[in-house]
């Protein structure tokens, strides 16, 4: 009897010693590190602080420079020019990304309805790929939606939309056979929708998608010149309001 007592002690003592040699030396290694940065709000981190104040919007945050490249002209609109090989683009396959192009931004509270709208006129040329001016709602560099009135590779000017989660997609829409066209992103909260016109009453949906940003985001205004030297875009009768579109098919 003695002896199965002292086998049990034993047994029980080698699994007691055996668990307590897998636990960590300390509470810090029973933590996993987190891969994912808190911060929503790395436009704040990445960029500076600025004043640019419209009528209808006021952006108080710039990235990579874009402060000091858009200026505003005698008629309260924005020449907003930009360098060469400049471009936001995250590319699933890596060889394209490039987080260059200056950004202009005011700041957004997504827990209420809102509108961006401009009257955008980028510079076409003959050998500018992708030139664009383009319309951004952002989170960071891995998190935003932009919209772009781009040059494509045949010399077509087009609507193009790009979501980035992570890696960006790439969406190119209708053909537009002029060199200004209105914009326009608008949320009921719910959903996020990017629509076109060329006389600002009859507007074109080009994509809809999951409201899934979080509460507060950043809207703005940016140039893209990802190929040639550098291109100015005009931005016209830009802003931003805290009220959405009432039909979201037809983007009135």
């Amino acid at each position: 009897m003695k002896s199965n007592l002292l086998a049990y002690c034993v047994f029980f003592g080698i699994l007691f010693l055996a668990s307590c040699e897998k636990k960590p030396k300390n509470n810090t290694e029973s933590k996993p590190k987190s891969t994912v940065s808190k911060s929503t709000d790395s436009a704040f981190v990445r960029g500076t602080a600025c004043d640019i104040k419209l009528a209808e919007i006021h952006f108080t945050k710039s990235i990579n420079g874009a402060d000091t490249l858009a200026k505003i002209d005698s008629k309260n609109n924005i020449v907003f020019h930009v360098g060469e090989k400049k471009d936001y683009f995250s590319d699933p396959n890596n060889k394209l990304s490039n987080n260059t192009a200056p950004i202009l931004l005011s700041k957004l509270d997504n827990t209420k309805p809102f509108t961006l709208v401009a009257k955008v006129s980028p510079e076409f040329t003959k050998t500018g790929l992708y030139n664009a001016g383009v319309l951004y709602l952002y989170v960071h560099d891995n998190f935003y939606q932009k919209f772009c009135f781009e040059q494509d590779e045949r010399g077509n000017q087009r609507m193009v939309t790009v979501r980035t989660i992570g890696t960006s997609d790439d969406n190119n829409h209708d053909i537009v056979r002029q060199k200004t066209a209105y914009m326009k992103i608008s949320s009921d909260t719910q959903t996020v929708a990017s629509y076109y016109s060329l006389d600002n009453k009859n507007w074109q949906l080009v994509r809809l998608y999951k409201n899934n940003y979080p509460a507060l985001i950043w809207a703005g205004i940016s140039t893209q010149c990802p190929v040639e030297k550098g291109t100015t875009s005009y931005f016209e009768e830009i802003s931003l309001e805290q009220k959405s579109v009432s039909d979201f098919r037809l983007g009135i």
